[in-house]
């Protein structure tokens, strides 16, 4: 089965600051599965490093105060395709994040609060009946697999 994951979730250092977060889990999954790894914000164009960007009232913004929606967006839907030329049905995306968080994200004041919504690639993916995890629920899509 394919499945299609965060990079930064593989040691790929595409996250805004320019590092990655290797998680062992998902190496165990390799051994049955193919991950296809994203990186939203690099599909949408945007630099690595980049600036800080949480979502606020539909829009992403940096901590600089720049729109970079069209960015996110268009990030979303060029994985939305890999998604789906990979026949993928599930993905695992980085948790809190304005592109690919599930259920919580960043609440756009650079607090480090968080407020219940999806990241923008998160969201697409569920709308197309791609099952989101986070790289905590690991273990969740495992019993289902």
């Amino acid at each position: 089965m394919n499945i299609l994951v965060s990079a930064c979730l593989l040691g790929v250092n595409c996250r805004y600051n320019g590092t990655g977060g290797l998680r062992e889990e998902l190496l165990k999954l390799m051994t049955a599965h193919s991950l296809i790894p994203i990186c939203p914000e690099q599909l949408g164009g945007l630099p690595t490093p980049r600036p800080p960007a949480e979502c606020r009232s539909g829009r992403v913004i940096t901590d600089e105060g720049n729109d970079v929606t069209t960015a996110f967006q268009t990030g979303a839907c060029e994985a939305l395709k890999l998604a789906r030329l990979y026949s993928c049905h599930y993905a695992i995306l980085k948790e809190r994040s304005p592109s690919c968080g599930s259920g919580r994200i960043y609440d756009g004041t650079f607090s480090g609060a968080l407020t219940y919504g999806d990241g923008i690639t998160a969201a697409l993916l569920k709308s197309h009946g791609i099952r989101v995890f986070g790289e905590s629920e690991i273990s969740d899509l495992k019993r289902l697999l």
